[in-house]
């Protein structure tokens, strides 16, 4: 490990420092300083990491709870057990993790304060590790389907098949599904219904903190032309796709796209991977050709391996299509979509929506 570039890890807003180093098993009884632990050092940008945990005071001692969803609570137990005893061990504290399948708190006793924090801080980082490893579940979009839209594409797809088939790679598993074309803002993983609510709410919010302001509640109307690769190698290309912008030339869509991701981000529900959304509208895609429901994201966040492609020649697309004309389209919401879902049109099944009107 670099000492002088460390791990950060992000756990609600605060920075932590992540140290490659084992601890030493307690031998004394008296209470320590048990803000750090084992993989995590010191709190990069407060003195104090306790004060951010909440802990309440019983009879008996202290007490911490924290919301976990049940998909995770087999990190926290590890196998057989293991990784929760030895946090009950090295915190000297008492973990309690609700039954497979039942959502619930996970709570933390212990007789010293230190020691609870220590063990609430230590799942977090935990839980944020294994998060990051989770498929996505929802991402944020704006629905490019419709009618007109997929009319043009759908000739774009015949006359670049037409043009442009026997260069290598080029087949017509590549092309998009026409009912699920898109802008992709982010993705997330949200693993129970409370998390997506949450995801639902700050979408509320993000409408009256500033969304509304942007559009002055009305459509933004987005012109979708010219085809664009997104790798270094025009002739090695893996995903090609649509460019976008607002039609009266202002920056309105892609402010109000920057905006959300930070938001998201600030709140945990979301991972930063670019200092700005990059929107585009994916018409064709590598990753189709084994799994025709598979999305662009993953590229997105770097999740899919490269590797395992079969890319193709993209150099004529580019010369021929260039400036395709794919139509205008009216934005008018934006959608917290399910991945691997669809709904009665064909796109993808909506968890929640912030609309301009």
């Amino acid at each position: 490990m670099n000492v002088l570039r460390p791990t950060l890890v992000r756990i609600g807003g605060r920075v932590y420092r992540k140290n490659l180093i084992e601890e030493q098993p307690f031998l004394q009884e008296k209470e320590e300083d048990f803000c750090t632990g084992e993989g995590l050092g010191d709190c990069a940008d407060d003195p104090d990491p306790c004060d951010a945990v909440v802990v309440e005071e019983t009879e008996r001692g202290f007490q911490c709870r924290v919301e976990v969803p049940s998909p995770l609570y087999k990190y926290i137990i590890g196998k057989k057990g293991e990784t929760k005893k030895r946090l009950e061990t090295e915190t000297r504290t008492s973990i309690s993790v609700p039954k497979p399948g039942v959502e619930g708190e996970v709570v933390i006793t212990g007789q010293h304060r230190s020691g609870v924090v220590s063990a609430r801080t230590r799942i977090d980082v935990l839980l944020d590790s294994f998060r990051k490893k989770q498929p996505f579940t929802h991402f944020l979009s704006f629905a490019l389907n419709q009618p007109a839209i997929q009319e043009k594409f759908l000739q774009f797809k015949e006359e670049v098949l037409e043009k442009c088939s026997q260069d290598h790679g080029v087949s017509s598993s590549l092309f998009q599904n026409p009912a699920k074309l898109h802008l992709t803002l982010g993705t997330l993983v949200l693993l129970n219904e409370q998390e997506i609510q949450k995801a639902c709410d700050l979408l509320q919010q993000c409408k009256e903190d500033f969304v509304d302001q942007i559009t002055g509640g009305k459509p933004l109307t987005v012109e979708v032309a010219g085809v664009e690769y997104m790798n270094d190698d025009p002739a090695m290309t893996d995903i090609l796709y649509a460019k976008v912008h607002v039609k009266d030339g202002s920056d309105r869509l892609q402010v109000i796209a920057d905006q959300l991701v930070e938001r998201f981000v600030a709140s945990g529900l979301m991972l930063k991977e670019w200092d700005r959304v990059k929107l585009h509208a994916t018409v064709m895609n590598t990753l189709f050709r084994k799994d025709p429901t598979e999305e662009q994201n993953n590229t997105m966040t770097g999740k899919s391996s490269f590797k395992e492609r079969e890319s193709f020649d993209g150099r004529n697309i580019l010369k021929l299509f260039e400036n395709f004309w794919f139509g205008e389209v009216q934005l008018d919401s934006v959608l917290l979509s399910q991945r691997f879902s669809s709904d009665a049109c064909g796109y993808y099944a909506t968890s929640g929506q912030l609309s301009f009107s």
